[in-house]
């Protein structure tokens, strides 16, 4: 898989994706997308400036809708915020970025059992009368 050269992150997919605009009229823009192990990145075509939406702050993809050429689909941010987006069908941008997602989630919950269970094991327990008793980390 290709390295992303600016941060070294994995590149899962790349190439363009549709956004909808905030604007009154909601345009669609063309931007350049890439899909990394932190989240989706896109390009705003000549300005050049990149918006990063992290993982952390996604809920979900939604809203997956096909018509005509497009597939349509919504990322719902944790503050709610909604970021809509459209791309050929056969280009499955909501697909990958869905399987990221849970991929990234699922590394994040086990990494919080295992510090849990690390600081579980490295509690200091003090019993009345004894020596201060410290269980050994195990490694997995």
């Amino acid at each position: 898989m290709p390295v992303n050269a600016e941060k070294s992150s994995l590149v899962f997919k790349e190439g363009l994706l549709e956004k909808r605009s905030d604007g009154l009229l909601q345009l669609w823009k063309k931007k350049h997308c890439v899909l990394t192990e932190d989240g989706p990145h896109h390009g705003g075509g000549d300005t050049g400036k990149v918006k990063e939406l992290h993982f952390a702050n996604m809920k979900t993809v939604d809203c997956v809708e096909r018509k005509g050429k497009y597939v349509y689909f919504t990322v719902v941010m944790t503050e709610g915020k909604e970021i809509d987006f459209r791309c050929p069908q056969d280009e499955g941008w909501n697909a990958e970025i869905t399987l990221q997602m849970v991929q990234y989630k699922n590394r994040q919950a086990i990494l919080a059992v295992k510090s849990t269970r690390q600081k579980q094991q490295l509690l200091v327990v003090q019993m009345p009368g004894q020596k201060t008793v410290r269980s050994s980390p195990n490694v997995a």
